[in-house]
């Protein structure tokens, strides 16, 4: 599967943004997916995830109660809605595809693939 982000901006602490992640190729709606941002410096970190269906989420503790993943399999999308935005939100978003072999729960950069090209998000004070 073959996967873009988009999005992404220039907005103020506590504003909200919603990222997109469109797929292409194999049919995505088999796939459980996640975002991964990385900050200038820093390791690719996690910061959500869903499953297959859409039924079920986890998320990075940093964005708990703040972001809110979900998907349209009919539009072979995924998307990351942020609000209350910081400044430490600042970061290159990434969407990726969990590997069929990867236990639902992982939050290990290594167990999701077909990495898209990233979408820059930038939070001023």
């Amino acid at each position: 599967v073959q996967l873009q982000a988009s999005g992404g901006g220039l907005v103020q602490a506590g504003d909200s943004l919603r990222l997109s992640c469109a797929a292409s190729g194999r049919p995505f709606s088999s796939y459980a997916m996640g975002w991964f941002r990385q900050a200038p410096g820093e390791e690719r970190e996690f910061v959500a995830a869903v499953s297959w269906r859409g039924g079920n989420t986890y998320y990075a503790d940093s964005v708990k109660g703040r972001f809110a993943i979900s998907r349209d399999d009919a539009k072979s999308t995924v998307y990351l809605q942020m609000n209350s935005l910081k400044p430490e939100d600042t970061a290159v978003y990434y969407c990726a595809a969990l590997g069929r072999t990867a236990h639902w729960g992982t939050t290990d950069r290594d167990d999701f693939g077909s990495w898209g090209q990233g979408t820059q998000v930038t939070v001023s004070s």
